[in-house]
Protein backbone atom coordinates (compact mmCIF):
# COMPACT_ATOMS: atom_id res chain seq x y z
CA UNK A 1 0.00 0.00 0.00
CA UNK A 2 1.31 3.99 -0.86
CA UNK A 3 -0.11 6.59 1.32
CA UNK A 4 0.84 9.80 -0.17
CA UNK A 5 0.74 12.83 2.50
CA UNK A 6 0.44 16.59 1.26
CA UNK A 7 2.48 18.29 4.27
CA UNK A 8 5.01 21.23 5.32
CA UNK A 9 5.60 24.85 5.33
CA UNK A 10 5.48 24.18 9.26
CA UNK A 11 6.11 21.81 12.09
CA UNK A 12 2.29 22.34 13.04
CA UNK A 13 1.79 20.85 9.63
CA UNK A 14 4.58 18.74 8.93
CA UNK A 15 4.66 16.88 12.23
CA UNK A 16 1.00 15.76 12.68
CA UNK A 17 1.57 13.88 9.11
CA UNK A 18 4.77 12.23 10.58
CA UNK A 19 3.18 10.95 13.47
CA UNK A 20 0.51 9.20 11.00
CA UNK A 21 3.18 8.52 8.79
CA UNK A 22 4.82 6.30 11.40
CA UNK A 23 1.29 4.94 12.75
CA UNK A 24 0.70 3.62 9.43
CA UNK A 25 4.13 2.18 9.75
CA UNK A 26 3.87 0.70 12.76
CA UNK A 27 0.58 -1.38 11.90
CA UNK A 28 2.24 -2.84 8.67
CA UNK A 29 5.48 -2.24 7.94
CA UNK A 30 5.47 -2.69 4.19
CA UNK A 31 3.43 0.53 3.54
CA UNK A 32 5.40 2.99 1.33
CA UNK A 33 4.82 6.39 2.96
CA UNK A 34 5.59 9.54 0.35
CA UNK A 35 5.33 12.99 1.59
CA UNK A 36 4.65 16.06 -0.99
CA UNK A 37 5.83 19.57 -0.18
CA UNK A 38 7.37 22.77 -1.66
CA UNK A 39 11.12 24.33 -1.13
CA UNK A 40 9.49 27.49 0.87
CA UNK A 41 8.93 25.05 4.15
CA UNK A 42 10.88 22.80 6.65
CA UNK A 43 10.12 19.55 5.07
CA UNK A 44 13.22 19.24 3.27
CA UNK A 45 15.42 19.59 6.24
CA UNK A 46 12.54 17.96 8.70
CA UNK A 47 11.80 14.30 6.37
CA UNK A 48 15.58 13.94 5.83
CA UNK A 49 15.83 13.62 9.43
CA UNK A 50 13.18 11.37 9.87
CA UNK A 51 13.97 9.46 6.67
CA UNK A 52 10.64 10.22 5.12
CA UNK A 53 10.98 10.46 1.27
CA UNK A 54 9.85 13.92 -0.19
CA UNK A 55 8.43 14.91 -3.63
CA UNK A 56 8.21 18.74 -4.08
CA UNK A 57 5.55 19.89 -6.54
CA UNK A 58 4.87 23.88 -7.75
CA UNK A 59 2.71 25.68 -4.66
CA UNK A 60 2.59 28.93 -3.44
CA UNK A 61 0.89 30.96 -0.40
CA UNK A 62 -2.08 33.11 -1.30
CA UNK A 63 -3.55 33.72 2.05
CA UNK A 64 -2.12 37.11 3.70
CA UNK A 65 -0.70 38.48 0.27
CA UNK A 66 -0.05 41.22 -1.98
CA UNK A 67 -1.88 40.87 -5.11
CA UNK A 68 0.38 40.19 -7.27
CA UNK A 69 1.57 36.82 -4.76
CA UNK A 70 -1.90 36.13 -5.16
CA UNK A 71 -1.84 36.05 -9.04
CA UNK A 72 1.32 33.69 -8.69
CA UNK A 73 -0.55 31.62 -6.34
CA UNK A 74 -3.43 31.12 -8.51
CA UNK A 75 -1.41 30.56 -11.47
CA UNK A 76 0.78 27.64 -9.78
CA UNK A 77 -2.54 25.94 -9.34
CA UNK A 78 -2.69 24.29 -12.89
CA UNK A 79 0.88 23.21 -12.70
CA UNK A 80 0.74 21.94 -9.27
CA UNK A 81 -2.52 19.89 -9.91
CA UNK A 82 -0.54 18.61 -12.99
CA UNK A 83 2.50 17.44 -11.00
CA UNK A 84 0.08 15.96 -8.65
CA UNK A 85 -1.89 13.92 -11.11
CA UNK A 86 2.19 12.59 -12.00
CA UNK A 87 3.13 11.50 -8.67
CA UNK A 88 -0.30 9.58 -7.98
CA UNK A 89 -0.14 7.58 -11.15
CA UNK A 90 3.63 7.30 -10.90
CA UNK A 91 3.94 5.70 -7.10
CA UNK A 92 0.22 4.06 -7.63
CA UNK A 93 -0.94 5.86 -4.62
CA UNK A 94 -3.79 3.85 -2.45
CA UNK A 95 -4.71 6.77 -0.07
CA UNK A 96 -3.77 10.89 -0.16
CA UNK A 97 -3.49 12.50 3.20
CA UNK A 98 -4.19 16.12 3.38
CA UNK A 99 -2.89 17.80 5.92
CA UNK A 100 -3.06 21.95 4.84
CA UNK A 101 -0.66 24.17 3.59
CA UNK A 102 0.22 25.07 -0.15
CA UNK A 103 0.06 21.75 -1.32
CA UNK A 104 -2.94 19.90 0.35
CA UNK A 105 -5.64 21.50 -2.22
CA UNK A 106 -4.15 19.88 -5.66
CA UNK A 107 -2.86 16.47 -4.43
CA UNK A 108 -6.57 16.23 -2.90
CA UNK A 109 -8.08 17.62 -5.99
CA UNK A 110 -5.76 14.90 -8.25
CA UNK A 111 -6.66 12.51 -5.58
CA UNK A 112 -9.92 12.84 -6.53
CA UNK A 113 -9.86 13.11 -10.09
CA UNK A 114 -7.84 9.56 -10.10
CA UNK A 115 -10.81 8.31 -7.47
CA UNK A 116 -8.38 7.49 -4.79
CA UNK A 117 -9.49 7.47 -1.37
CA UNK A 118 -8.46 11.10 0.02
CA UNK A 119 -9.10 12.26 3.47
CA UNK A 120 -8.19 15.63 5.63
CA UNK A 121 -6.47 16.00 8.52
CA UNK A 122 -6.88 19.69 10.74
CA UNK A 123 -5.31 20.41 13.51
CA UNK A 124 -6.32 23.31 14.48
CA UNK A 125 -9.44 25.23 16.78
CA UNK A 126 -10.32 27.10 13.31
CA UNK A 127 -9.28 25.84 10.40
CA UNK A 128 -7.29 27.02 7.01
CA UNK A 129 -8.63 28.16 3.83
CA UNK A 130 -7.05 25.11 2.44
CA UNK A 131 -8.49 22.68 3.85
CA UNK A 132 -12.04 24.30 3.71
CA UNK A 133 -11.48 25.25 -0.01
CA UNK A 134 -10.90 20.85 -0.74
CA UNK A 135 -13.16 19.81 1.66
CA UNK A 136 -15.79 19.20 -0.61
CA UNK A 137 -13.38 16.69 -2.68
CA UNK A 138 -12.61 14.38 1.15
CA UNK A 139 -14.36 11.29 1.98
CA UNK A 140 -13.31 11.96 5.49
CA UNK A 141 -12.04 14.70 7.89
CA UNK A 142 -10.09 13.92 10.88
CA UNK A 143 -10.51 17.72 13.02
CA UNK A 144 -8.05 17.83 16.30
CA UNK A 145 -10.78 20.35 17.82
CA UNK A 146 -15.04 20.14 18.11
CA UNK A 147 -14.74 23.79 17.43
CA UNK A 148 -13.35 23.17 13.51
CA UNK A 149 -16.46 20.97 12.96
CA UNK A 150 -18.98 23.88 11.83
CA UNK A 151 -17.08 24.17 8.95
CA UNK A 152 -17.22 20.98 7.27
CA UNK A 153 -19.97 18.37 5.84
CA UNK A 154 -20.98 16.88 9.42
CA UNK A 155 -21.30 13.72 8.06
CA UNK A 156 -17.77 13.48 6.80
CA UNK A 157 -16.01 15.06 10.33
CA UNK A 158 -14.43 12.86 12.70
CA UNK A 159 -13.02 14.46 15.97
CA UNK A 160 -10.31 12.40 16.71
CA UNK A 161 -7.43 14.75 18.36
CA UNK A 162 -4.35 15.23 16.77
CA UNK A 163 -1.28 12.67 15.80
CA UNK A 164 1.56 12.75 17.73
CA UNK A 165 4.76 10.55 17.81
CA UNK A 166 4.80 7.27 20.27
CA UNK A 167 8.09 8.77 21.82
CA UNK A 168 6.01 11.60 23.82
CA UNK A 169 4.18 8.18 25.14
CA UNK A 170 7.46 6.37 25.71
CA UNK A 171 7.27 7.34 29.67
CA UNK A 172 6.25 5.65 32.61
CA UNK A 173 4.66 8.03 34.71
CA UNK A 174 2.51 11.46 34.34
CA UNK A 175 5.57 13.46 34.00
CA UNK A 176 9.07 12.86 33.62
CA UNK A 177 9.49 16.23 35.83
CA UNK A 178 6.49 15.78 38.18
CA UNK A 179 8.94 14.02 40.48
CA UNK A 180 11.98 15.59 39.99
CA UNK A 181 13.86 17.68 42.64
CA UNK A 182 15.28 21.54 42.20
CA UNK A 183 16.86 23.32 40.34
CA UNK A 184 13.34 23.45 37.54
CA UNK A 185 13.83 23.39 33.99
CA UNK A 186 12.53 25.85 31.56
CA UNK A 187 12.14 25.26 27.99
CA UNK A 188 11.26 27.68 25.62
CA UNK A 189 10.35 27.39 22.03
CA UNK A 190 8.80 29.41 19.16
CA UNK A 191 7.13 26.73 16.76
CA UNK A 192 9.44 25.26 14.33
CA UNK A 193 11.08 28.72 13.10
CA UNK A 194 11.45 30.40 16.40
CA UNK A 195 9.98 33.09 17.59
CA UNK A 196 11.62 36.67 17.77
CA UNK A 197 8.92 38.68 20.01
CA UNK A 198 9.62 35.93 22.69
CA UNK A 199 13.21 35.64 22.15
CA UNK A 200 13.54 39.06 23.24
CA UNK A 201 11.44 39.27 25.63
CA UNK A 202 13.37 36.46 27.45
CA UNK A 203 16.50 38.06 26.95
CA UNK A 204 14.69 41.46 28.83
CA UNK A 205 13.72 39.22 31.80
CA UNK A 206 16.30 36.52 32.05
CA UNK A 207 18.41 38.07 34.46
CA UNK A 208 15.99 39.06 37.27
CA UNK A 209 14.40 35.09 36.32
CA UNK A 210 17.71 34.14 37.40
CA UNK A 211 18.00 36.41 40.60
CA UNK A 212 14.76 34.74 41.26
CA UNK A 213 15.37 30.94 40.76
CA UNK A 214 18.63 30.46 41.24
CA UNK A 215 20.23 27.43 39.46
CA UNK A 216 17.06 27.42 37.25
CA UNK A 217 18.41 25.40 33.75
CA UNK A 218 17.01 26.42 30.48
CA UNK A 219 16.49 25.29 27.04
CA UNK A 220 16.26 27.88 24.51
CA UNK A 221 15.05 26.98 20.54
CA UNK A 222 15.79 30.58 19.01
CA UNK A 223 14.62 29.36 15.47
CA UNK A 224 17.96 29.12 12.87
CA UNK A 225 17.85 33.10 11.98
CA UNK A 226 17.70 33.84 15.61
CA UNK A 227 20.35 31.91 17.06
CA UNK A 228 23.48 34.28 17.28
CA UNK A 229 21.91 36.89 18.26
CA UNK A 230 20.36 34.92 21.31
CA UNK A 231 23.53 33.08 22.09
CA UNK A 232 25.07 36.13 22.06
CA UNK A 233 23.07 37.67 24.46
CA UNK A 234 23.06 34.64 27.32
CA UNK A 235 26.81 34.82 26.64
CA UNK A 236 27.01 38.46 27.52
CA UNK A 237 24.74 37.98 30.50
CA UNK A 238 27.08 35.19 31.80
CA UNK A 239 23.79 33.03 31.92
CA UNK A 240 23.80 29.63 31.20
CA UNK A 241 21.76 27.63 28.96
CA UNK A 242 21.48 25.31 25.84
CA UNK A 243 20.69 27.04 23.07
CA UNK A 244 19.73 25.53 19.77
CA UNK A 245 18.21 26.89 16.54
CA UNK A 246 16.18 23.69 16.35
CA UNK A 247 14.76 21.22 18.53
CA UNK A 248 14.40 17.68 16.70
CA UNK A 249 14.01 15.20 19.63
CA UNK A 250 11.13 17.25 21.52
CA UNK A 251 9.98 14.28 23.26
CA UNK A 252 13.26 14.19 25.09
CA UNK A 253 13.33 17.51 25.54
CA UNK A 254 9.54 18.43 26.72
CA UNK A 255 9.55 15.32 29.21
CA UNK A 256 12.55 16.86 30.92
CA UNK A 257 10.91 20.55 31.27
CA UNK A 258 8.70 21.61 34.49
CA UNK A 259 7.33 24.73 32.63
CA UNK A 260 7.06 25.30 29.18
CA UNK A 261 7.28 28.97 27.38
CA UNK A 262 5.66 28.63 23.58
CA UNK A 263 3.70 29.77 20.58
CA UNK A 264 0.17 27.58 20.18
CA UNK A 265 0.14 25.90 17.40
CA UNK A 266 -2.18 22.25 17.40
CA UNK A 267 0.92 20.43 17.59
CA UNK A 268 2.88 22.30 20.39
CA UNK A 269 -0.78 21.67 22.05
CA UNK A 270 -1.52 17.76 21.61
CA UNK A 271 2.59 17.62 22.68
CA UNK A 272 2.28 19.54 25.76
CA UNK A 273 -0.93 17.79 26.73
CA UNK A 274 0.57 14.68 26.15
CA UNK A 275 3.25 14.82 28.07
CA UNK A 276 1.31 16.63 31.23
CA UNK A 277 3.30 19.74 30.75
CA UNK A 278 2.13 23.51 32.35
CA UNK A 279 2.63 26.35 29.70
CA UNK A 280 2.87 30.01 28.88
CA UNK A 281 1.41 30.74 25.60
CA UNK A 282 2.24 33.51 23.84
CA UNK A 283 0.06 32.83 20.53
CA UNK A 284 1.39 33.93 16.70
CA UNK A 285 -0.94 37.18 16.46
CA UNK A 286 -0.51 36.93 13.25
CA UNK A 287 -1.65 33.65 12.74
CA UNK A 288 -4.50 33.40 10.16
CA UNK A 289 -7.42 33.30 11.74
CA UNK A 290 -6.55 34.03 14.74
CA UNK A 291 -6.14 30.07 15.36
CA UNK A 292 -3.15 29.83 17.38
CA UNK A 293 -5.46 32.29 20.24
CA UNK A 294 -8.39 29.59 19.99
CA UNK A 295 -6.36 26.94 20.65
CA UNK A 296 -4.32 28.72 23.65
CA UNK A 297 -7.90 29.71 25.13
CA UNK A 298 -8.50 25.99 25.05
CA UNK A 299 -5.85 25.24 27.05
CA UNK A 300 -6.40 27.94 29.36
CA UNK A 301 -9.99 27.20 30.01
CA UNK A 302 -8.94 23.30 30.95
CA UNK A 303 -6.45 24.82 33.03
CA UNK A 304 -3.17 23.74 32.07
CA UNK A 305 -1.76 26.63 30.55
CA UNK A 306 -1.95 30.65 31.27
CA UNK A 307 -2.23 32.88 27.95
CA UNK A 308 0.31 35.93 27.51
CA UNK A 309 -0.73 38.03 24.28
CA UNK A 310 1.91 39.63 22.25
CA UNK A 311 0.85 42.47 22.47
CA UNK A 312 1.20 42.35 26.35
CA UNK A 313 4.43 40.51 26.38
CA UNK A 314 7.69 42.20 27.89
CA UNK A 315 10.88 41.07 29.66
CA UNK A 316 9.20 41.68 33.03
CA UNK A 317 5.73 40.16 32.84
CA UNK A 318 7.29 36.90 31.41
CA UNK A 319 10.13 36.63 33.58
CA UNK A 320 7.33 37.32 36.62
CA UNK A 321 4.87 34.81 35.42
CA UNK A 322 7.52 32.36 35.03
CA UNK A 323 8.77 32.70 38.54
CA UNK A 324 5.40 32.93 40.00
CA UNK A 325 4.19 29.29 38.55
CA UNK A 326 7.98 27.97 39.36
CA UNK A 327 7.87 28.96 42.93
CA UNK A 328 4.40 27.47 43.62
CA UNK A 329 4.63 24.14 44.12
CA UNK A 330 0.82 23.25 44.00
CA UNK A 331 -0.12 26.02 41.64
CA UNK A 332 2.41 24.02 39.13
CA UNK A 333 1.05 20.57 40.24
CA UNK A 334 -2.50 21.68 39.27
CA UNK A 335 -1.72 22.92 35.94
CA UNK A 336 0.55 19.83 35.33
CA UNK A 337 -2.55 17.30 36.46
CA UNK A 338 -5.25 20.33 34.30
CA UNK A 339 -2.53 19.74 31.38
CA UNK A 340 -2.49 15.43 31.43
CA UNK A 341 -6.00 15.65 31.40
CA UNK A 342 -6.68 17.14 28.14
CA UNK A 343 -4.66 14.57 26.52
CA UNK A 344 -5.04 12.58 23.23
CA UNK A 345 -2.90 10.05 22.62
CA UNK A 346 -4.88 7.87 20.15
CA UNK A 347 -5.87 10.14 17.59
CA UNK A 348 -3.09 8.09 14.57
CA UNK A 349 -4.67 4.67 15.72
CA UNK A 350 -8.35 6.03 15.18
CA UNK A 351 -7.43 7.67 11.70
CA UNK A 352 -5.48 4.69 10.62
CA UNK A 353 -8.35 2.59 11.15
CA UNK A 354 -10.67 4.52 9.56
CA UNK A 355 -8.90 4.99 6.72
CA UNK A 356 -8.32 1.56 6.15
CA UNK A 357 -11.94 0.90 6.59
CA UNK A 358 -12.39 4.14 3.92
CA UNK A 359 -9.98 1.80 1.39
CA UNK A 360 -11.99 -1.32 1.73
CA UNK A 361 -9.41 -2.90 3.59
CA UNK A 362 -9.11 -5.02 6.57
CA UNK A 363 -6.16 -5.28 8.78
CA UNK A 364 -5.60 -8.10 11.31
CA UNK A 365 -2.46 -6.97 13.33
CA UNK A 366 -1.27 -10.70 13.24
CA UNK A 367 -1.50 -11.15 9.72
CA UNK A 368 -1.26 -8.69 7.39
CA UNK A 369 -3.19 -6.02 5.26
CA UNK A 370 -5.42 -7.45 2.36
CA UNK A 371 -9.11 -6.57 0.54
CA UNK A 372 -11.83 -6.71 2.93
CA UNK A 373 -13.65 -10.52 2.76
CA UNK A 374 -10.07 -11.18 0.93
Amino acid sequence: MTVVIAAGGTGGHLYPAVALAREFLRRDPSTKILFVGTTRGIESKVLAHEEFELALITAKPVMGKRLLEVMQGVISVPMGLWQSLQILRRRQANLVIGVGGYTSPTMLVAAALKGIARVILEPNAYPGLANKVVAPFAQRIFLAFESAAASFDRQKVRVVGTPIRQEFLAQSGQSDASSKKSPPHLLIFGGSQGAMAINSAILDGVASLAERLPGLSITHQTGESDHERVSSAYRTLGIHAEIVPFLYDMPTVLRAADLVVARAGAMTIAELTACGKPAILIPLPTAIYDHQMKNARAMEAAGGATVLPQAHLTGARLSELISSILLDPKRLQTMRNKSWEMRRIDAGEVIVRECYALMGVTYDINRSVGAAGG
